[in-house]
């Protein structure tokens, strides 16, 4: 697996274009209200992107979508518990900063659900969703076991965790899924956060004060 990291907008969210070859199906993990930044990342590899999936539904990780595949008529899965935040961008932009930043703010037209333990095959990948509630009700992180990746989104970052004081947030949750969804995964798994440079689990589980001991 090929895995190209986008650090995107004025909150430097990855996104991350993952495939096989040059030429072939990609798929996009999160897309920040940047979507031209991702565009031509995406033309630079040469790839058809299948599917778009959206860890949660805060807008630097989905408020780009709409644009996107709008042009590239890509697929959109987002759990239906941040049904409240995806279809509202602008809403949780008034809410943060009192105004909508410079970006592209477009929901897509369709949305299709995610479920806690769904395979998909994604440009010959099996991945795999697990939901990992806390941080947003619908917060999913992505494992792909045959390649020791997880896209943990704002679940889990290298020294730190995702917060929890928004709407829709949980301490007691995020904590439970990092020990029943996060933590039984091996340590050599490849982590890719949604911000800041990646890390694996072992990393994590021996140096992050957030979670050691769980």
């Amino acid at each position: 697996m090929k895995v190209v990291a986008i650090p995107a907008w004025v909150t430097g969210t990855n996104a991350y274009l993952a495939y096989e070859e040059k030429g072939g199906v990609a798929f996009l993990v999160d897309i920040p209200p940047d979507p031209k930044a991702v565009s031509k990342v995406v033309l630079e590899h040469d790839v058809t992107v299948a599917a778009v999936l959206l860890t949660h539904g805060h807008v630097d990780h989905s408020g780009g979508a709409g644009e996107f595949v709008a042009d590239h008529g890509s697929e959109v899965y987002v759990h239906p518990d941040d049904d409240f935040l995806t279809l509202h961008p602008e809403e949780q932009l008034k809410q943060i900063f009192g105004m909508a930043p410079p970006g592209s703010y477009e929901v897509p037209k369709k949305l299709t659900s995610l479920e806690d333990g769904q395979v998909l095959d994604l440009a010959g990948f099996a991945v795999e969703t697990r939901h990992t509630p806390g941080h947003t009700p619908g917060h999913c992180c992505f494992y792909v076991a045959d390649d020791a990746v997880l896209f943990s989104g704002d679940q889990l970052f290298k020294g730190s965790v995702g917060r929890t004081d928004l709407p829709g947030g949980s301490w007691d949750q995020l904590l439970e899924s990092m020990r029943e969804r996060v933590l039984t995964l091996d340590d050599d798994v490849h982590v890719l956060p949604g911000h800041g440079p990646q890390t694996t689990i072992g990393t994590e589980r021996r140096s992050n004060p957030f979670i050691r001991g769980l």
